[in-house]
């Protein structure tokens, strides 16, 4: 799967050369906190059957886009949906997200999920232009 258009990146499932530059892209746009380790979400996500990271290449070689997609069988889920700061208003966060919608489609999963944390505001709008809407759910967790 190498999805590329005109003015967009090309946009491909994770390789395990990628770790590096994805965790990097991650981290400088503050998506990686203290009590998540990338190193270990990506053993998690990778070339699953239900989930994977999909990583958009600029030129075909530069990783400028990043999102974890996964699914439980019933909603799909969203993550770690990154776009670099040098590359943003270039249509690469649609590229990345669509690509994420189609993989979660292609799997016959009919509705996306993703979280914002409440620290992020800039990117909700980012999200309403492409489609999304906030639901009012109440989110609950607990650390196991």
């Amino acid at each position: 799967m190498l999805r590329e258009a005109q003015g967009e990146p090309a946009i491909r499932p994770f390789r395990e050369a990628d770790r590096a530059a994805v965790t990097a892209l991650w981290r400088r746009c503050g998506l990686v906190v203290p009590y998540n380790d990338p190193d270990a979400d990506i053993d998690l996500a990778a070339g699953r059957e239900n989930s994977d990271i999909l990583v958009g290449l600029l030129d075909r070689e530069r990783i400028v886009a990043s999102a974890m997609v996964g699914h439980d069988g019933h909603r799909g889920w969203l993550y770690y949906v990154a776009v670099d700061p040098d590359h943003r208003r270039r249509g690469f966060a649609r590229a990345i997200v669509g690509a994420c919608e189609d993989w979660l489609r292609a799997r016959g999963i009919r509705k996306a999920h993703l979280l914002i944390r409440e620290t992020n505001t800039q990117v909700r709008t980012v999200y309403e232009a492409l489609g999304w809407r906030e639901a009012p759910r109440i989110m609950m967790e607990r650390w196991l």
